[in-house]
């Protein structure tokens, strides 16, 4: 009797075996993740394989591998991309994001993986303007819901000029229909690096700020994957790698 009973309990074992290994893998989830594409070297759009890539890109991806879920991409413009993320139609974005008291109303914040700052870009033929305090009395342009255009409408008897993507801006600045352009600084090195025969920065970086991940306020679960992730790519010198990569080029 107990030979039967053994037998049974195998035969039950085995088939328990059969039908796992007969089950599709598990999906791993699938992570909405916004940002725009306009930002290098940050995010960009590579004109051959019209797929996102960049600093941030990296960096999300290799979160997400760490943490076992999937990254499905979404490019939007910036304020777009912030609008989404505060009224949780997206689950996170990465987009050189500056953490700000204001905006962390809205949503959440990972721990910080960057520090940038605010820099004046003007036209290479441009002698006038040399720094934040020259921009009086001249048209300057910044991206909508940008700290760059924070700064802008700071600037007393100047004239703000907004713009949905930062491109335009530069385009403009480069066209000479505007006086100078205020963004972050590894932003302006990257388009200066593009067109070094027609733009150039001009003083100081005049801001001290930090990029976070912004996360809906619904996913905690996503914030703690987020920092545990951070944390091991810091400690791995990941994110080092990736200044090598995509920052020191541009400097």
């Amino acid at each position: 009797m107990k030979r039967k009973i053994v037998f049974v309990v195998a035969l039950v074992l085995l088939a328990s075996l059969v039908l796992a290994a007969c089950q599709p893998a598990a999906q791993a989830t699938k992570v909405r993740v916004v940002t725009d594409a306009t930002w290098p070297p940050f995010e960009m759009v590579d004109e051959t394989t019209k797929e996102v890539i960049g600093f941030d890109v990296d960096l999300m991806n290799a979160i997400a591998e760490k943490e076992g879920f999937e990254v499905e991409w979404v490019n939007v413009p910036f304020d777009s991309a912030l609008t989404g993320i505060s009224q949780c139609q997206y689950d996170m974005s990465i987009s050189a994001i500056t953490i700000t008291d204001e905006r962390k109303e809205t949503m959440m914040f990972s721990d910080p993986y960057f520090a940038a700052g605010q820099i004046v870009t003007v036209h290479m033929d441009n002698q006038e303007i040399k720094g934040k305090e020259d921009l009086m009395g001249k048209k300057v342009g910044a991206m909508i819901g940008t700290t760059g255009a924070i700064e802008a409408e700071k600037i007393a008897g100047s004239e703000y000029v907004a713009y949905d993507t930062i491109d335009l801006a530069f385009l403009d600045v480069m066209s000479g229909q505007l006086d100078a352009v205020i963004a972050d600084n590894e932003l302006a090195y990257g388009y200066i690096k593009q067109n070094p025969d027609k733009l150039k920065t001009v003083g100081e970086v005049f801001t001290g700020e930090l990029y976070g991940i912004a996360i809906c306020k619904d996913h905690t679960d996503l914030l703690e994957k987020v920092n545990r992730g951070l944390a091991a790519l810091e400690a791995e010198g990941f994110i080092d790698q990736l200044v090598d990569k995509w920052i020191g080029a541009t400097e």
